[in-house]
């Protein structure tokens, strides 16, 4: 997990009708062992201070403020990545990116997503006798085998990538529909992205394209209406289930169509929020209604602020909830990651980590049930003593426990290399402003929450970090080279372009 920190959080290091067909529902009796059931839930694009309980000045997330004082909640949790596919193949991997293949976004027209030999949570889970769905945004591969039905989800909901990629008949408030290329001067082979003018986008029910395009108005009600269907359907067979419910929020465009009185940007965002704490406070109560005892939900975010390793882009909102099991109304300082997660899972699961491969993330389960709190941290955030501010701790390979954080516990290292552009890459390809740092920009984040005033390179705090957090990244750099590495596959082939009706331009099949 350590890792974690050394690879995502150091800027420029990394390459920056209701039905069920496929699930068996009609087992008799319940598993011998009484294994708890998993709900977790994605936000994408949701800052930290966007949820109330992290920032008093937020007052749109009435039901997941409701949850936190009911469950424990995270301050220094992050995401594995500040882009859409690579957090959510980390998540369902609890490797890194350099380590599962998934280093950028699949596209519209991707023939490939999450390398095959990588096991997703799902299917341990689903190895070891757990029914498995997945509502929402998928982002890991729509074609043949990279379907969320073959890589261990019995049931799925949901739209292949980001609800931006694609026409849609209601576009949202601030995202206008179908947005064409900027034209330049430039030949068409320079584009680095796919932009979306025709296709519209699908949404499947399992292998099935049941609408194109999908309504984005009504699209946070259906994935509430499938999730509580799932839950109470898995909750009445007796088996235990996993529910990964990812959602299209905060992401562009925000399709709310209710808006209250206030100045317009915020009432559209805040909007947007209030959408997404209603889609999973029914979630919450179908959980509390069908099997409160033994559910285990966990909130989180995706990748807040795109394409950045500032604070911004990877630090997110984070809460459990597990009545009788995780305390209550308790603020967990630890440091941990959505990488955590597959582990965590699988350990409480009662099932085995995939072999012949190492992950970034750790079991943390005692952080969960209040036996312990560091987590990846030496010490805590504030833990320090005064006359101890400024110390940390290099963890050596032959003393560094897994997981552990082997050189940061106050520190962000920020740095673009000098083949590593530091700027958006337009839709015609064009690049923003360039930003190379020979020395990399490192920050105190206990005394500079913003990360607006670097340590000075030649004051004796940036000399002190500086070498002992290149060694580390060396040795980190030297694991992830001998570890199982998989590769994606990232050509693209406008044939395998989801599309229900390919007579029509625009391919679309309105629901039934």
């Amino acid at each position: 997990m350590g890792w974690l920190f050394l690879k995502v959080l150091l800027a420029g290091v990394s390459f920056s009708g209701f039905l069920y067909p496929l699930v068996d529902f009609c087992i008799s009796g319940k598993t011998r062992d009484r294994k708890p059931n998993f709900v977790i839930i994605l936000a994408d694009d949701m800052g930290w201070g966007d949820l109330g309980a992290n920032w008093a000045e937020t007052k749109d997330t009435a039901n997941l403020d409701k949850m936190a004082s009911e469950g424990m909640r995270f301050v220094d949790f992050h995401a594995a990545a500040s882009t859409c596919s690579p957090s959510r193949a980390s998540l369902l991997t609890g490797r890194l990116g350099l380590r599962n293949g998934v280093t950028h976004n699949f596209a519209v027209t991707s023939v490939g997503g999450l390398p095959l030999n990588e096991t997703t949570l799902a299917e341990v889970l689903q190895q070891a006798g757990y029914i498995t769905g997945m509502i929402g945004k998928w982002h890991l591969g729509h074609h043949g085998s990279y379907h969320p039905n073959f890589r261990g989800f019995d049931y799925y909901f949901g739209i292949p990538y980001s609800h931006d990629m694609g026409c849609t008949d209601t576009p949202g408030y601030n995202h206008p529909p179908c947005p064409a290329c900027p034209q330049g001067d430039g030949p068409s082979s320079n584009l680095q992205r796919d932009c979306y003018t025709d296709v519209a986008l699908p949404l499947y029910e399992n292998l099935n394209i049941v609408e194109q395009p999908v309504n984005l108005s009504s699209l946070a009600q259906k994935y509430a209406e499938k999730a509580t269907q799932f839950i109470q359907q898995a909750s009445t067979s007796g088996r235990p289930f996993l529910l990964y419910v990812a959602l299209a929020h905060m992401h562009v465009p925000l399709p709310v169509t209710q808006l209250p009185a206030a100045p317009r940007g915020r009432r559209l965002y805040g909007a947007g929020l209030r959408e997404m704490d209603g889609l999973v406070g029914q979630i919450k109560d179908k959980v509390d209604h069908a099997a409160k005892e033994n559910t285990f939900l966990w909130f989180t975010g995706g990748s807040p602020a795109k394409q950045t390793t500032w604070e911004g882009g990877h630090r997110v909102p984070a809460l459990a909830y597990w009545p009788g099991r995780v305390p209550v109304n308790v603020t967990s300082t630890a440091l941990l990651s959505v990488l955590d997660i597959f582990p965590t899972v699988v350990a409480l699961a009662q099932a085995s980590l995939p072999q012949g491969r190492r992950f970034d993330g750790v079991d943390v389960s005692e952080v969960l049930f209040g036996r312990s709190q560091p987590g990846h941290r030496v010490s805590g955030r504030g833990a320090v003593p005064p006359q101890q501010r400024g110390s940390w701790r290099v963890w050596s390979p032959a003393d560094r426990p897994p997981g552990a954080l082997q050189s940061l516990l106050r520190y962000r290292m920020k740095r673009c290399f000098s083949n590593i552009y530091c700027g958006a890459r337009a839709c015609d390809g064009s690049i923003g402003p360039e930003l190379q740092h020979k020395l990399p920009l490192i920050f105190n984040l206990e005394d500079d929450t913003a990360e607006a005033v670097p340590l000075e390179r030649g004051g004796a705090e940036y000399q002190a970090v500086l070498p002992k957090v290149r060694e580390v990244l060396a040795d980190v750099l030297q694991d992830i080279a001998n570890d199982n590495i998989s590769s994606a596959d990232y050509t693209q082939d406008p044939s395998v372009t989801p599309c229900c009706n390919p007579y029509q331009i625009a391919c679309r099949c309105q629901a039934p």
